[in-house]
């Protein structure tokens, strides 16, 4: 990247990676396939909110890997950590949000859906993989850990040194945020939590999390991540202020992505328990005495 980029380079110096992309296509019409057949038996459980949402996951993959967040995550920290913040906070969501494993299991051929659930123990394993891996304690767990080791200055440069190395970490965000958001959202036919409760303090200390990364990036006060300092700067933007606007990004849009939410379900929580069945029930359910007489 030399000192000659321009402002039109960060929306014009698109990359694509065929594999990937062919990949993501594949999933999207696997989804589709399956999304179409579903909605004829479940088409309250399936309308086109989760069609859109899951579309958005793909295609919000496909710009974190494929677009000038990509391209210029190697000369500008900013936007590396946009790019991660694609992976973890967007995509993430949207995927979940589509409730993806029936539409998935009902798009894939059906001589494969044999060969990989026909076995009872093998379906029982993954049965009991996919329940253990979207526990709350073991997603949170994974999800911060991932977040956290990944940033660290070494693991970070080494990510950085190797493309394999670094294609596996994209992997661990994206995947440790899929199984941080299943709880939250829930998707059919998981199992509810018995108390959404938990899902607030499961939030807010993500978030802390967050802040003490994202603290660290704005105010070290020195370059941590030595191979910014060790390039052409686009843009004329020296290395520790770019390491500064990326921690200010993941601050303020990191943040809202845990706040917002928890507040939410806060407010959820809230009107329904300030909701008294007794006042409800008897007239949502029962006749009264003289409507009673009246059937009699």
């Amino acid at each position: 990247m030399s000192d000659s980029t321009t402002i039109a380079d960060l929306f014009t110096r698109w990359d694509i990676p065929w594999i990937v992309t062919v990949a993501l296509v594949l999933s999207a019409v696997v989804y589709v396939r399956g999304w179409a057949r579903i909605r004829r038996t479940r088409p309250w459980e399936f309308g086109w909110g989760r069609l859109a949402a899951f579309l958005g996951g793909i295609a919000a993959l496909f710009v974190a890997v494929a677009s000038p967040l990509d391209t210029f995550s190697e000369s500008l920290l900013f936007m590396h950590m946009a790019q991660h913040f694609v992976l973890m906070s967007i995509a993430p969501p949207l995927i979940v949000f589509g409730a993806p494993v029936v539409p998935v299991l009902r798009g894939l051929p059906r001589w494969m859906i044999r060969c990989v659930f026909g076995v009872s123990v093998l379906r029982r394993a993954l049965h009991a993989a996919g329940g253990f891996l979207t526990r709350p304690r073991v997603a949170w767990l994974a999800m911060n850990a991932s977040y956290i080791g990944w940033h660290i200055p070494r693991a970070y440069e080494f990510a950085l040194a190797s493309e394999n190395w670094h294609n596996f970490e994209h992997a661990c965000f994206f995947f440790t945020n899929v199984m941080f958001w299943w709880p939250i959202i829930g998707p059919w036919p998981s199992r509810q939590l018995e108390s959404r409760w938990v899902l607030i303090p499961y939030l807010l200390l993500a978030d802390v999390v967050n802040t003490g990364v994202s603290a660290f990036l704005c105010f070290a006060g020195r370059l941590l991540y030595a191979s910014y300092g060790a390039i052409p700067r686009p843009f004329g933007l020296s290395a520790l202020s770019d390491q500064v606007a990326a921690g200010a990004f993941m601050w303020v849009c990191g943040s809202a992505v845990f706040v917002l939410p928890a507040v939410f379900i806060m407010a959820q929580m809230l009107v329904a328990s300030t909701t008294s069945p007794r006042s409800i029930l008897p007239q949502a359910t029962f006749p009264s005495r003289r409507k009673q007489s009246e059937i009699a």
